[in-house]
């Protein structure tokens, strides 16, 4: 696979089981086997009850659009090419909020519109979830 020129996240004991789902076209979120509150960014221990004993539960990948923004300046080199482009807050279906990138035309995008997650293969270790309205 080519260099890929935009930041990447750093992979971490803590976050490698969601970019694992993500490689193999899942998008998973941490839940609590103690009181089930499910939770993106993942935690050590659950926000809610404070336990450690979390695991990751691929979702539906359907969402809502809560916000978005369209970027006309590249704040690193490698997103250059791709001005303007667009960076959303989705709220899954499942609850969580999620940071990431709304794809093809925006121009039909509404707050509450109807998302769902597409993928893409930026290195061999990383897939990127993005969003796509539905």
């Amino acid at each position: 696979m080519s260099s890929y020129a935009k930041p990447l996240p750093k992979l971490d004991p803590l976050n490698r089981p969601f970019w694992d789902h993500a490689r193999e076209g899942r998008l998973a979120i941490q839940v609590c086997s103690a009181c089930k509150d499910a939770h993106f960014p993942p935690s050590p221990v659950c926000p809610n009850c404070l336990s450690e004993d979390q695991e990751w539960q691929p979702v539906s990948g359907r969402g809502t659009l809560e916000s978005w923004v369209e970027f006309h300046r590249a704040y690193w080199d490698g997103f250059k090419d791709d001005l303007p482009y667009n960076v959303c807050l989705v709220r899954l279906a499942e609850g969580p909020l999620l940071v990431s990138n709304l794809v093809g035309d925006a121009a039909k995008a509404r707050l509450g519109a109807a998302v769902n997650v597409v993928f893409e293969q930026a290195t061999d270790e990383v897939t990127l979830p993005k969003f796509a309205l539905a």
